[in-house]
């Protein structure tokens, strides 16, 4: 196998390992050390689980129990720059080219040549990308609110609806206001998401938040999450998901998009038209749910993605 610690004697978790579904282990990977939560049997098919802005491995905290006791090998990183995991310095260091080379890593370092990729926003453009550039170590592909790159750029260019809510992305291009906005009055900004964003009154316990702030406070958490963008954006113009080459290349992965309606930040227009990128795409569609719509709708999202995976 490849590189383990074991992280059973650190007691600086952003969650305790009493109240964690599953073991915390650090992986070497692409030349950096994530920090993870590994779940179910060790001989299960691996599901890889890609969290998005501005959170941690904690954004799957109700599927990991769900696709463990299914008999699935889970692994919930936080990915580069996050929580517990290494942050290099620079933009650079969070191209898209890096996070897809993580995964790869990961699945590598599992013993594994391809497993299940499932990712919710950032955590779905790097599942996205992976599996347009790396088909050879994605079995199944599950996508949560997060577009596909082609899809994106068809949006920004026909519709000012998608401009106008992707007005973060161009603010997250500014030096030093992000990280302080991010941090001003502890956290308030994140408090605020974590409270508007969901549908659903509860999705996000008063603990959750507090372990949300934890995290997004780990020295250096705060610009490695704004770097994402900054190495989006300053590598491509027109804010689109890749730096070239990627065209219109297929998506050959057997693949799920759930899609909360109600979110804020993407389009539902985002969801039509993919057979031209995504030949095998089924798109699950929840009404009810926003951005967040694992933790608005956990249980369903659980049972879709164990009908999606064999």
């Amino acid at each position: 196998m490849g590189q383990h610690a074991s992280a059973r004697d650190s007691t600086a978790w952003t969650v305790p390992a009493s109240e964690t579904p599953g073991v915390h282990e650090l992986v070497d990977t692409n030349g950096i050390r994530l920090h993870t939560v590994t779940a179910g049997p060790p001989d299960g098919d691996l599901v890889v689980l890609l969290h998005g802005f501005p959170e941690f491995w904690y954004a799957w905290k109700h599927q990991i129990p769900a696709l463990a006791d299914a008999g699935y090998r889970v692994v919930a990183p936080d990915l580069r720059g996050y929580n517990h995991s290494d942050k290099p310095d620079g933009v650079a260091a969070y191209h898209i080219d890096e996070l897809v080379a993580d995964v790869a890593g990961l699945v590598s370092a599992f013993d594994r040549e391809q497993a299940h990729i499932v990712g919710h926003d950032w955590g779905g453009v790097i599942a996205w990308q992976t599996a347009i550039d790396r088909p050879d170590i994605v079995d199944q592909l599950a996508v949560l609110n997060a577009p596909h790159p082609s899809a994106y750029e068809r949006e920004l260019r026909r519709s000012f609806d998608q401009v106008l809510r992707s007005w973060y992305v161009l603010f997250f291009q500014l030096p030093v206001l992000p990280e302080a906005s991010l941090r001003w009055k502890d956290c308030t900004v994140l408090e605020r998401i974590l409270a508007d964003g969901p549908t659903r009154p509860d999705a996000f316990t008063d603990t959750d938040v507090t372990r949300y702030k934890r995290a997004l406070g780990q020295p250096g958490a705060r610009t490695a999450a704004v770097n994402y963008y900054r190495a989006l954006g300053r590598r491509n113009a027109k804010l689109t998901l890749t730096a070239g080459g990627i065209g219109d290349q297929p998506v050959t992965a057997s693949t799920l998009l759930i899609w909360g309606v109600q979110d804020d930040a993407l389009s539902l227009a985002l969801t039509e038209d993919l057979d031209e990128w995504v030949p095998d795409c089924r798109v699950k569609r929840l009404p009810a749910a926003s951005h967040w719509v694992q933790f608005d709708a956990p249980e369903q999202v659980s049972k879709l993605l164990l009908s999606h995976l064999p």
